[in-house]
């Protein structure tokens, strides 16, 4: 079963950036971090780009956030990242003949769309100042040797 991490991976980017500003970072050192491979975390960088988050020029090693990071929600970064996708998904690929099968996407639709609203607006209040320092410990040490 795949998991997704889009949003978790761009507030990790996001919260490492806002923790050292005045740190070179490379995708491939963001990877590291999040363990992953550099071409994701440019991929998602640039999503977070677009989306008005995070200023960056290619070839430049200090990506920046756009805003302070008290002006940044987790669901901003949500939107960044995906848009307006549903954060829950239905499978669609369900057998049409089996009584479950043919009734569960009824069933679900509803309770989805509904949950909708509800789980973005926790990430509307949360913001990525808190999000950052919640992340540092006394023990964290920055691993960019």
């Amino acid at each position: 079963m795949k998991y997704y991490t889009r949003l978790s991976d761009a507030v990790h980017i996001l919260s490492f950036i806002a923790l050292y500003p005045d740190c070179d970072l490379t995708s491939n050192k963001l990877a590291d971090s999040i363990q992953t491979n550099p071409a994701y975390v440019r991929q998602l960088m640039s999503a977070l780009r677009k989306g008005g988050l995070l200023v960056s020029v290619k070839g430049h090693l200090r990506p920046a956030l756009a805003r302070e990071p008290v002006k940044i929600s987790l669901l901003d970064a949500y939107r960044a990242v995906e848009g307006n996708k549903l954060l829950l998904h239905q499978d669609i690929h369900t057998n049409p003949a089996c009584g479950v099968g043919v009734n569960i996407q009824l069933v679900l639709r509803d309770f989805y769309l509904d949950s909708k609203a509800d789980i973005r607006n926790p990430l509307r209040y949360l913001l990525m100042n808190a999000v950052a320092s919640r992340s540092v410990s006394g023990s964290f040490q920055l691993p960019l040797t």
